[in-house]
């Protein structure tokens, strides 16, 4: 082989390495730049998904407010009622004294009077329980 045949063996190596460099490098650009897109989708991705994620803590906490004041209403209503209740309670504990004093004076009056017939008062008093 001459010189030339030497030279032109290696210049057409030289060439091929060239060209395989240039594929080697268009892929890896081709390669980069397809990762570069695929970030950037997950990217607007993950930014969609964290609005989404903020809407939905920013309805959360919302409904967390409405249902705590919920809960504080139903809290005063079951006091007022348990206040309702008392007051009730302790009117009904003083009209049964009353009544008692009622009946126990009323007892005492017949008791006194002279003109109360006695039979008549044990049907009065039997008929009294009765309806009680």
């Amino acid at each position: 082989m001459s010189t030339l045949g030497t030279i032109a063996v290696i210049a057409g190596v030289v060439v091929v390495l060239a060209l395989v460099a240039i594929a080697l490098i268009g892929a890896r650009r081709k390669r980069l730049d397809s990762r570069r897109e695929e970030a950037g989708e997950l990217r607007q991705d993950a930014q969609r998904q964290g609005r989404l994620a903020e809407r939905q803590r920013a309805e959360a906490d919302e409904r967390a407010a409405r249902a705590k004041k919920a809960e504080a209403e139903a809290e005063e209503k079951a006091a007022q009622a348990r206040r309702e209740r008392a007051l009730a309670d302790q009117r009904a504990s003083v009209a049964g004294r009353q009544e008692r004093f009622a009946r126990g004076r009323d007892e005492e009056a017949r008791a006194v009077d002279p003109d109360v017939d006695d039979d008549a008062e044990d049907r009065q008093q039997a008929a009294t329980n009765r309806s009680d």
